[in-house]
C-alpha cells in the first residue's frame, strides 16, 4: 500500500502560494492547475475511525477519483488504500470495510460529512520532468450531516512528497511558513470539520508513576495488535507472529504487574484465547519453513517419495484452513468485545500511584526469582518425562520475565531471561517437530509411501533438541553467576 508523506498548513483567508520557481532542488514550478473535488466521508455513528485519525471517503474529481482509506503511520505519514469508484454513494466497498473492522467492530459505516473543495495544485518538477512534490491550495466547504446540517468554510494548504527525500518537503514548508502559513492543528480535513465531536482519549495516569509506565507499555502492545489486524487478514509475512507476540506481552504484563492492575482475569483469558487462535497459524508457518529448510540441505538421494508435497503443500493447505478460522474469529463479536476491553483504561490499584523507580524494579526481580524457583523445582523431579514438562514451565517463566524487563527498559535483565527462553525454546521446537514428523510419517505409511526421509528429518530434529539440552547447563550457569 502506498505511503503518503505530507505536511499540512493552516493559512489566513485569501492566502496565496509564494513563488517556488527558484526553490533549491527543483527545476521548475508548474501550475496552479485547478480541480473541483467532492468527497463523502464514512464512519461509524460514534466516529470510531475519526477518533484514530483514519479517513474513509468516496471522492469525485481530480486525478484520483475513487474510494480512499488513509491510515496514520506516524506524524505526517499515512498509508493509503484505494478502490475504484462505485455507483453507490452510501455503501462502502467490502474490501475497505474489512480493513477497518478492527476499528468499526461491526458497527455500520455511514456517511457523516461531505467536503467540497476547490483545489489549486502547483507541482515542483525535477530536471527530468518528474514530479517531486505537489502543493495543494484548498478552499473548503465542509458539511457535517445532521438535522440541521452544519456548514464550515476555510482555506488550507497541503505539501505532499511524490519523489525523492524529505529535504524538498522541508524547504517548501519553510517557504510557506515565511508567507504566513502555520502547521495545521488538525491531522486531516475531517478532523478539523468534526472538531469536538470526535471522541477524546481518556487521560493517562500521572507521569512518573508505576501505573503510567505499565499503562504506556500496555497501550503500545494494544496498538501493535491493532496495527497487525489488516496484515493478518491479508496473510502478510510475519503479521500473525507479531499479533501473537502482542497478545502474549499484554497477558504477561497483566500477570506480572498484578499488584498494579486489578480485575483483569477475564481479559487475560480472552488474550490467551486469541493467542491460541493465532498460534495455530503461526506454528504451521514455522514448521513448514523449518522442514523446507532441512530438505534443502539434503542430497536428492536422501529424499524418497513425495515428502516435499506432504511437508510443503499439505501443511500449507492446513495453514490456509487455519487462516480461514483466524479471519472468522477476527470478524466475530467476541474479538470485537476484546478490542473494546483493550481500549478501556487499565484498572489501576493504589500501588500504581507510587513512583515508578524502585516499585517496578522489585517486580522485575520477583519475576526472575520465579524463573529460578521453577528451575529448582524441575531439577528436583526424578522422572525424566515429568522433569521435561517442568522445564517447559521454566521456559514460560523466562519469557514472562523477559517481557517484564523489556516493558521497564531493563535491557540486561531482558537479555538474561531471553537467553534462557531461547535455548529451552530450541529444545521444545525440536521435540514438537519430531511429533509432527511422526504424524506425517504415519499418513505417508498409510498411503503406501516410503518413510525413510521422515526418519532422516526426525534424526536432525532429535539432534537439535539434544544439542539445546546439552547447552542449557552452560547458559544457566552464566546467567546465575
Amino acid at each position: 500500500m502506498p505511503i503518503e508523506i505530507e505536511d499540512k498548513f493552516d493559512v489566513p483567508a485569501e492566502f496565496e502560494i509564494p513563488d517556488l520557481s527558484d526553490l533549491k532542488g527543483a527545476a521548475e514550478a508548474v501550475g496552479p492547475r485547478t480541480f473541483s473535488l467532492v468527497a463523502i466521508y464514512f464512519d461509524t455513528p460514534d466516529l470510531r475511525l475519526a477518533a484514530r485519525g483514519i479517513t474513509l471517503r468516496r471522492r469525485r474529481g481530480g486525478d484520483d477519483s475513487g474510494w480512499h482509506l488513509k491510515l496514520p503511520k506516524s506524524k505526517g505519514v499515512r498509508e493509503e488504500v484505494t478502490h475504484p469508484l462505485t455507483r453507490s454513494t452510501k455503501v462502502v466497498p467490502p474490501e475497505l470495510a474489512e480493513l477497518v473492522l478492527v476499528y468499526s467492530r461491526g458497527a455500520d459505516l455511514v456517511p457523516v460529512a461531505q467536503l467540497d473543495t476547490k483545489r489549486g495544485v502547483t507541482r515542483l518538477m525535477d530536471e527530468h520532468g518528474d514530479i517531486l512534490l505537489e502543493i495543494a491550495d484548498d478552499r473548503v466547504k465542509g458539511t457535517v450531516f445532521g438535522e440541521p446540517p452544519a456548514v464550515t468554510r476555510w482555506q488550507e494548504v497541503e505539501a505532499e512528497l511524490v519523489k525523492g527525500d524529505e529535504t524538498i518537503l522541508r524547504r517548501v514548508g519553510k517557504r510557506l511558513r515565511k508567507a504566513g502559513a502555520v502547521p495545521a492543528e488538525s491531522a486531516n480535513k475531517l478532523g478539523r470539520l468534526l472538531g469536538d465531536a470526535i471522541p477524546a482519549s481518556p487521560p493517562p495516569p500521572p507521569a512518573g508513576t508505576a501505573g503510567a509506565v505499565v499503562a504506556n507499555y500496555f497501550r503500545t502492545q494494544v496498538e501493535a495488535l491493532i496495527a497487525h489486524d489488516g496484515p493478518v487478514r491479508r496473510a502478510e509475512d510475519d503479521a500473525v507472529h507479531q499479533a501473537r507476540v502482542a497478545c502474549r506481552r499484554m497477558r504477561s504484563a497483566l500477570r506480572a504487574f498484578k499488584s498494579l492492575v486489578e480485575d483483569t482475569e477475564k481479559l487475560q483469558e480472552e488474550l490467551r484465547w486469541l493467542g491460541e487462535v493465532l498460534g495455530e497459524v503461526r506454528d504451521l508457518e514455522v514448521i513448514r519453513a523449518r522442514f523446507a529448510g532441512h530438505l534443502d540441505t539434503l542430497d536428492d538421494a536422501m529424499i524418497v517419495g513425495p515428502v516435499r508435497e506432504r511437508l510443503g503443500s499439505d501443511l500449507k493447505a492446513k495453514e490456509d484452513e487455519a487462516y480461514g478460522r483466524v479471519r472468522e474469529v477476527m470478524s466475530d463479536e467476541r474479538y470485537f468485545a476484546l478490542l473494546d476491553a483493550l481500549d478501556a483504561p487499565l484498572p489501576l490499584t493504589k500501588k500504581a500511584a507510587k513512583p515508578a523507580e524502585g516499585t517496578l524494579e522489585k517486580i522485575a526481580d520477583k519475576e526472575w526469582q520465579r524463573v529460578e524457583g521453577r528451575y529448582a523445582a524441575a531439577q528436583a523431579i526424578e522422572d525424566h518425562a515429568e522433569r521435561e514438562i517442568a522445564m517447559h514451565d521454566v521456559r514460560k517463566a523466562a519469557k514472562r520475565a523477559r517481557y517484564t524487563a523489556e516493558a521497564l527498559g531493563m535491557t540486561q535483565a531482558a537479555k538474561r531471561a531471553e537467553s534462557v527462553q531461547e535455548v529451552l525454546g530450541l529444545h521444545q521446537d525440536g521435540v514438537v517437530a519430531q511429533q509432527t514428523l511422526a504424524a506425517e510419517a504415519d499418513r505417508a505409511r498409510e498411503a503406501g509411501e516410503d518413510t525413510f526421509t521422515y526418519g532422516v528429518l526426525a534424526g536432525m530434529e532429535h539432534e537439535t533438541a539434544e544439542r539445546a539440552h546439552r547447552k542449557f547447563p552452560q547458559v544457566w550457569a552464566k546467567v546465575t553467576a
